[in-house]
């Protein structure tokens, strides 16, 4: 990862170019290029607009964002604000997770089934807790990590324990949301999410020290990013906790860019020797469902950001290298956020489709709805519509009013067929439809 191209100074662009302020302000250059939050690193490779040179019409645009410009009560390694500008763009994009994300969603609103939509949330707490640890060097597989998840089993090596620290410490998020952050829930959070993942177990729960010279480098050993120095910390995490709880502010600021800059403000400070990530991932949800963003729970916002991480870590230098211009992290996390409901709304769709398909496989005169009794076919289609439920042969007796032997031989075919899994429990056999059942059905 190279490190941006830092734009010229703004005040010397101003001092340079004071005679054409005029003529630049009458233009009316807005502070994005077709839509797009650009920094000066890609801009410079673009033509300007006619009559401009590169200089003058990036004045230009730092004058447009000026004026959309507001300072956050957060401050960069030197003391300045980080200043976020709400352009058109990115207030089109708030709009539209606002309307998603606060409000309804086509399919799970609507599911009556509870247990379908805790399936819902477990599949989507697994995503984000397996994905935000990959992000970190956890190399576990989906398989594996739902296997582990699924059924309680102790974690058995380094990635597993970071995924099982995550998804627990999403489960929490429900009971820290409507309470106010303070540095001691941050601790707390960090501690839980690094329990049993550092080489140094102390760590968890813990400031970084100066000894412990914390920097960010990419992957050739170049240094990316210097953290503030760690005496800074405590009253740099209490400052970052007023500002997720409003306090102490002018203004309204809108709740997904509040949400946004906790977890540009953890990356950035960097207060731990390891964790950081996940921490400021976790801030990020904690603060998106304690505005009313219920959704969010089911979204996976670290698997768009793994898809992508040259772009996430860039939206972070971005920032840092245009004097503390908060946007291009905004526009990006936006970006991610919405690419997050898109995924869950195809997630969506495409379990609805297999549903129809599997109803149709299962038509008596089809080639499988054939071979099986009407018993046996609604039994698969009631698992499929409510996905994890399992069966038991006196359940099954006394829904469809047959004999035990009956009901027995149902379950017992079902399984030779490998649409269910058998098992015993206590002196009952359980049967449980198989994970990948619709493509069995296939």
């Amino acid at each position: 990862m190279k490190v941006p191209v830092s734009p010229p100074p703004f005040v010397r662009l101003f001092d340079a170019h004071a005679g054409d302020l005029g003529r630049l302000l009458r233009l009316r250059v807005g502070p994005e290029v077709k839509g797009k939050y650009e920094h000066w690193d890609h801009l410079r490779h673009l033509d300007p607009p006619s009559g401009l040179t590169l200089e003058q019409w990036w004045l230009a645009i730092k004058l447009a964002r000026n004026t959309a410009v507001r300072d956050l009560p957060l401050r960069d390694r030197d003391g300045r604000p980080f200043r976020v500008a709400l352009t058109d763009s990115i207030a089109e994009k708030l709009h539209a997770i606002t309307r998603e994300a606060s409000g309804s969603l086509r399919g799970l609103d609507r599911m009556a089934d509870e247990r379908a939509k805790e399936r819902y949330l477990f599949r989507s707490q697994i995503e984000e807790a397996m994905t935000s640890s990959q992000l970190e060097g956890a190399g576990t597989t989906r398989d594996v990590a739902k296997e582990m998840l699924r059924t309680g089993r102790a974690p058995r090596d380094h990635g597993e324990r970071m995924i099982h620290n995550n998804y627990r410490v999403m489960q929490e998020l429900k009971r820290w949301r409507d309470q106010p952050l303070s540095p001691e829930a941050v601790l707390e959070i960090h501690r839980l999410l690094t329990d049993g993942t550092l080489d140094d177990p102390a760590q968890a729960g813990r400031f970084r020290s100066a000894r412990d010279n914390i920097v960010v480098q990419d992957e050739e050993g170049r240094v990316l990013h210097v953290p503030p120095h760690a005496g800074e910390l405590p009253a740099r995490l209490q400052a970052l906790c007023d500002f997720a709880n409003g306090q102490n502010e002018e203004g309204f600021l809108h709740p997904v860019v509040r949400a946004i800059a906790l977890h540009f403000q953890v990356g950035y400070d960097h207060p731990f020797c390891d964790g950081n990530g996940r921490t400021a991932r976790t801030l990020f949800y904690w603060s998106m469902l304690r505005s009313g963003y219920w959704l969010t729970e089911f979204l996976s916002v670290s698997s768009v950001f793994r898809r992508a991480k040259a772009q996430y870590l860039r939206a972070y230098l971005y920032t840092e290298t245009d004097e503390s211009d908060l946007g291009y992290f905004v526009d990006h996390h936006l970006d991610v956020i919405l690419g997050a409901i898109d995924g869950l709304h195809g997630w969506l769709a495409r379990k609805a489709d297999e549903r129809h398909r599997a109803e149709s496989l299962l038509r008596p005169g089809s080639r499988l709805g054939g071979r099986l009794n009407h018993r046996q076919r609604e039994l698969l289609l009631d698992a499929i519509r409510h996905p994890g439920k399992t069966y038991r042969i006196d359940r099954h007796m006394q829904v469809q009013n047959v004999s035990y032997q009956t009901a027995r031989s149902d379950l017992l075919a079902l399984a030779d067929l490998k649409l269910m899994h058998s098992q015993k429990v206590g002196k009952a056999f359980v049967f449980e439809p198989v994970a990948d059942l619709v493509e069995q059905l296939k």
